[in-house]
């Protein structure tokens, strides 16, 4: 089992406290959270595998490929279509997060802040702006305050919400789902790839069909309402 970590329940600022970023992450409003579990690290190639292996999923591209970006079954899983995700949640009995739930959990218990860490970018907590030149293994870089690793960086991750530009506008103050239809599914974190400093901001969002996996810095990660003894 991978090993996940409470996110406690709670209220926080939600969107870009320094209207720094695009429109679609204001206005910045308070959300109230259920606590929850979270994967502490990104899916690896080798739980990925495994689940493949066990439930006969049809997954289209080809290890060869997947090892350009994330050479070991340690390193994140990439080139994986939300849809994908989703399926690997349910056999393993999570899901994805919901937009909110991983903010609140990226932003570590910090409130207002650009990063996981803080307001300063630092180069020694990040995979990005090819400063690796692949992604790394999975919890290589420090963890937040929660104890999750990667959440700025490494790959960015699907999360379970549809995509409205703005939804921040209206979005529910407890427990928000995203849109209740759509055509693009959301993506957090930024990647090892990305050049912009700002798409490592906890508030940056991004979108994607969710057939689409033609990524080599895209993965995800799962949460969960309950652990069991091994996963904590």
């Amino acid at each position: 089992q991978a090993k996940m970590a409470y996110i406690p329940a709670g209220s926080f600022e939600m969107g870009d406290h320094f209207s720094e970023g695009d429109d679609d992450e204001l206005p910045v409003h308070r959300v109230t959270l259920d606590g929850f579990y979270m994967d502490k690290t990104e899916v690896t190639v080798g739980r990925f595998k495994a689940f493949l292996a066990d439930s006969g999923y049809s997954w289209d591209f080809s290890w060869d490929i997947v090892a350009e970006s994330s050479p070991t079954d340690d390193h994140p899983m990439t080139y994986v279509s939300w849809n994908a995700a989703v399926a690997y949640a349910e056999w393993a009995g999570k899901r994805l997060p919901t937009e909110a739930e991983w903010e609140k959990a990226a932003r570590g218990g910090l409130q207002g802040q650009r990063y996981p860490w803080g307001d300063e970018i630092d180069d020694t907590k990040a995979n990005y702006a090819s400063n690796v030149g692949t992604t790394t293994v999975a919890g290589s870089f420090g963890a937040n305050g929660y104890g999750l690793y990667d959440v700025a960086g490494n790959v960015v991750e699907w999360c379970a919400d549809w995509y409205a530009e703005d939804y921040y506008a209206s979005s529910p103050a407890t427990n928000p789902q995203g849109p209740e239809t759509g055509t693009r599914r959301v993506l957090r974190g930024g990647n090892w790839q990305n050049p912009f400093r700002s798409s490592l901001h906890v508030a940056n969002r991004n979108t994607e069909e969710p057939r689409y996996d033609n990524y080599g810095d895209a993965g995800f990660r799962c949460v969960s309402e309950w652990v069991t003894a091994d996963s904590y």
